[in-house]
């Protein structure tokens, strides 16, 4: 059973540039015109749902996030916006969007795949659904963290920890497709210059990593923190020019009801 695990929006927002990036990309390719609503599933702290906004004035836009710790930094930063408490996986809206955004939370659930059809059903027909999912767990920053937390004495906490994981662009295309939308799908793979003391641990710790941090007792925790660290340095070394994080994601965007 995956256990539950909280966030932090500050750790969260230490790169918000970084994270950013991708989600202005996403929306690029969203071609709706005058949208009356428009939601954010997995917003977090709500700094993206805000270019919504901006982006779409005429629309009635929301924030849906399950984090109450995301949330409470939302409702007091991005005035103008309704956030709300809710699980993707049975969220459902009053009537069909216009347009449904997800930006790097799919990942958290192992069956999204199968969820992709709850989701087109979510937006109405003509409407558009368009995610991004990091697709970089082949990559040191994933399997360092991974092969650490299975080493002891930590495996016997961390097992049940929750662990992202996504698909291709042509996975995501393809299943689009077969609920009858017409989809753009592609894969960008970012080189994120990152400064400052530990960075890549700074960055995975407020994300991907986290889950597994807070699986372990505090009187474990600082030493495995530290060899995470130490690997992580050794794995992304800094020339002086600050350290690259290389970092591929995956993006689909889907007019619904739009196939040919």
């Amino acid at each position: 059973m995956t256990r539950p695990h909280t966030w932090d929006p500050d750790r969260y927002l230490a790169f918000a540039d970084h994270r950013g990036r991708p989600f202005v990309e996403l929306l690029g390719r969203v071609a709706a015109t005058a949208p009356a609503t428009v939601v954010d599933l997995g917003c977090g702290p709500g700094n993206l749902t805000a270019l919504l906004a901006e982006r779409w004035p005429g629309a009635e836009v929301a924030g849906v996030d399950s984090s109450p710790e995301m949330l409470e930094r939302a409702r007091r930063d991005v005035p103008g916006v309704s956030f709300v408490e809710g699980d993707l996986r049975d969220w459902a809206p009053a009537d069909p969007v216009d347009v449904l955004v997800s930006n790097a939370t799919l990942q958290w659930l192992p069956d999204h795949l199968e969820l992709l059809g709850r989701l087109v059903g979510l937006v109405r027909p003509g409407g558009w659904l368009a995610f991004q999912v990091p697709g970089n767990f082949d990559e040191p920053s994933h399997t360092i963290r991974a092969g650490l937390a299975a080493e002891e004495p930590y495996a016997a906490h961390t097992a049940g920890a929750a662990a992202p994981s996504s698909h291709d662009a042509a996975t995501y295309l393809r299943a689009l497709q077969g609920l009858g939308c017409e989809v753009d799908a592609w894969e960008t793979t970012y080189l994120h210059v990152l400064h400052g003391p530990d960075p890549v641990f700074t960055w995975v710790s407020g994300t991907g990593a986290r889950p597994t941090l807070q699986a372990l007792p505090a009187d474990l925790r600082p030493a495995f923190e530290d060899e995470l660290r130490r690997r992580l340095r050794a794995a992304y070394p800094d020339d002086g020019h600050g350290v690259v994080l290389p970092f591929r994601r995956v993006f689909a965007v889907a007019r619904v009801g739009g196939a040919a």
